[in-house]
């Protein structure tokens, strides 16, 4: 319940910036525009206000022929990094033509990252300042996790906890941003100059 002139919880006019451009399409504009032999499957976008996130599937190398212990065993971390460093410097002009093209049409910078076997590496990314004020109680939770070595600092402490409830969170996180996102499109199609 909002009394006098104080704000409400949450941004007033939902979840995305006014002046910020629509990113909904951008997987399938990603999806046009990466070249197909850069992944071994769809990229996944991860979209949000300040950054785009690619993230591909490398294929790892197939073993020498007549190796068969290679054949089914992992690859060495060495055979990852090599992929990884190969793919990022061969690529890196084409993924910087695409990031400038994609952060003109969306707002947004762009940040690249691929995946082997599951393993995420990301390229550069964005890591983004966010102002909180935290009364003592929550001061104190962070304290702890500094205090046990859990993280190096009161962001890294904040950092960790956001993670933790996003990742328990995810189903409800999900349901709550399709609700903002019909919000938004009922706004939209409402009356207009009220």
């Amino acid at each position: 319940m909002r009394h006098g002139h104080g704000r409400g919880f949450g941004r007033p006019g939902g979840w995305q910036q006014a002046d910020l451009p629509d990113a909904a399409d951008a997987p399938d504009w990603f999806a046009g525009r990466l070249p197909s032999e850069w992944f071994s499957g769809p990229a996944t976008i991860e979209i949000d206000r300040d950054e785009i996130v690619v993230i591909g599937e490398l294929a790892l190398p197939a073993p020498e022929s007549g190796d068969d212990e290679a054949a089914g065993s992992e690859p060495s971390p060495a055979t990852v990094d090599g992929l990884i460093a190969r793919f990022r410097e061969s690529t890196r002009p084409a993924r910087m033509q695409i990031a400038q093209e994609a952060q003109a049409r969306y707002g947004r910078n762009v940040a690249w990252g691929v995946s082997v076997n599951g393993e995420r590496t990301l390229f550069t990314h964005l890591s983004v300042p966010v102002m909180t004020r935290l009364r003592q109680p929550e001061r104190k939770v962070l304290d702890t996790l500094v205090d046990a070595g859990v993280a190096r600092s009161r962001a890294d402490a904040l950092a960790w906890t956001v993670k933790l409830a996003g990742k328990h969170a995810e189903e409800w996180l999900a349901e709550l941003r399709t609700a903002m996102r019909k919000v938004d499109d009922l706004r939209a199609e409402g009356p207009r100059g009220l």
